[in-house]
């Protein structure tokens, strides 16, 4: 916003449409701050949190994470006995072998009271060197925050709607950006922070940030909407299928991948709609009537049971990038996962396994995601500072400081701008013209199109700000 129009309510009606238009723009970019600020504010905090997980983690568990390498590292199945005889009452759900020499084998437990703990195993000795809550740590609780306001499939909805009006911010802000009358680079691309004058210091320093964030906090909002609740399954049924003659013949619950993620990121956006195959005891009975004592073409011993070794063993041969997971089957259908999420999307590895004969049921690679689940995976990438590392963070963090910057600099201006002895809310003044609606009709069909629930909820503000706050006096003083 600029300078000349720093007073809400001095409206001609003599304005021209160009004018009516800007102050529609106006009116809008302050209902979406209205609603959009708190929530961008909780998100941009959280995201900073969870972007440094690794330093944090580091830091905050390192006697638990590090060890001091030995000889020789003890079996799997050892390493997960000496987790399991520490928490007798406990089930072993899933298995992080270590990913370097001097850093510690991870068992998540699930306890009789449904907590998950991550147990932490020197695989050199056997020694449980403690625990961590995974459901209530620092990283754990700004994650669910950050992703549903630790109030379930409601804050998601909640976080996702925000989300969509925060690119109607955007997209009304860069409007209110563009100059007006006479071009200048003070105060369009150099804030003018030596101002005596307080709105032409706090609008630079609102508008001015805001034009060269744009991209970076689009991008955020973009990245983040495939894992949504509404939007993003939807976008992911669409566009994350893969095609069924990847695995004929292979029994298929109607359980899906993502599933797994629901004791935190398991497997990656891209495979969450992969029906997860079902292992079958037959399979293991031909393999015991056929076997001899030499490793199978998937590479475990066709004559011995499934083990978590022979799995590993097997994960490896199939070049898993350290730092993959192993979730361990639920029932008798229920299948081994190798699942690999790094930092570099190109080496995501998705498996399941048959727990009984140790049949490679489904193997997807990036390799097998059409382009549109490679650009998602890509994003989610950089989203969380992963892929090209500290440089990645560092400009999230940006990106992040950048998107709390607006929303204190907007609070202040609109506290600044808010006429005295107006009502409590203080919003642009509404324009009685009707054409000056026609283009943001069209720009709410389209952003409706796109995202549903951003478009339903611009029917819901035009309803109400046309036909509720003007014709009910006193709302209207409320919020003029």
């Amino acid at each position: 916003m600029t300078e000349s129009k720093s007073v809400f309510n001095q409206t001609s009606t003599s304005e021209s449409p160009g004018n009516r238009f800007y102050r529609t723009v106006w009116r809008w970019h302050f209902y979406a701050g209205l609603f959009v600020i708190p929530f961008m504010l909780i998100l941009a905090a959280t995201g900073i949190i969870y972007l440094f997980k690794p330093q944090l983690d580091a830091a905050m568990y390192h006697n638990l994470m590090f060890v001091q390498p030995g000889a020789a590292t003890l079996a799997y199945s050892e390493q997960i006995k000496f987790a399991e005889k520490a928490y007798p009452d406990a089930t072993v759900t899933q298995v992080m072998p270590n990913i370097a020499p001097d850093r510690s084998t991870e068992v998540l437990l699930t306890t009789a009271d449904e907590r998950n703990l991550m147990i932490f195993v020197n695989p050199y000795t056997g020694k449980v060197l403690g625990n961590r809550d995974e459901d209530n740590n620092l990283q754990a609780i700004a994650r669910k925050i950050h992703g549903e306001l630790l109030i379930g499939k409601l804050g998601d909805y909640i976080v996702e709607l925000a989300a969509c009006w925060a690119l109607v911010l955007l997209l009304t802000g860069l409007y209110l950006w563009l100059p007006r009358h006479q071009f200048s680079i003070l105060g369009t691309f150099v804030p003018r922070l030596w101002s005596k004058n307080k709105r032409i210091f706090w609008r630079d320093l609102h508008a001015v940030p805001g034009f060269y964030g744009v991209l970076l906090i689009g991008f955020l909002i973009l990245t983040g909407l495939p894992w949504t609740g509404f939007w993003g399954d939807t976008f992911a049924q669409v566009w994350g299928k893969f095609p069924a003659q990847m695995w004929d013949d292979v029994p298929q619950s109607t359980v899906l991948t993502g599933s797994l993620n629901q004791r935190g990121q398991v497997v990656p956006w891209a495979v969450g709609q992969l029906p997860i195959p079902q292992s079958t005891a037959s399979a293991h009975n031909n393999h015991s009537n056929h076997a001899d004592s030499t490793i199978s073409q998937q590479g475990v011993a066709a004559s011995e049971p499934v083990s978590i070794d022979s799995v590993i063993t097997l994960a490896q041969a199939k070049g898993a990038p350290p730092g993959y997971n192993v979730v361990f089957p639920e029932g008798e259908t229920g299948v081994y996962t190798v699942s690999a999420f790094p930092n570099d999307p190109t080496q995501e590895v998705t498996m399941h396994i048959d727990q009984y004969s140790g049949q490679v049921l489904a193997d997807v690679r990036w390799e097998d995601y059409a382009l549109v689940p490679k650009a998602v995976e890509m994003g989610i990438s950089i989203h969380m500072g992963k892929y090209f590392g500290l440089a990645n963070q560092l400009l999230m963090l940006f990106a992040s400081l950048i998107t709390m910057l607006l929303s204190i600099t907007g609070t202040v201006m609109w506290w600044q701008r808010r006429p005295r002895g107006s009502g409590l809310i203080g919003a642009p003044e509404m324009l009685p013209y009707a054409q000056s609606w026609q283009l943001p009709l069209v720009i709410t069909a389209v952003l409706g199109l796109l995202f549903p629930l951003v478009g339903i909820s611009l029917i819901l503000v035009l309803v109400l700000d046309r036909l509720v706050l003007n014709r009910i006096p006193a709302l209207k003083r409320i919020f003029t």
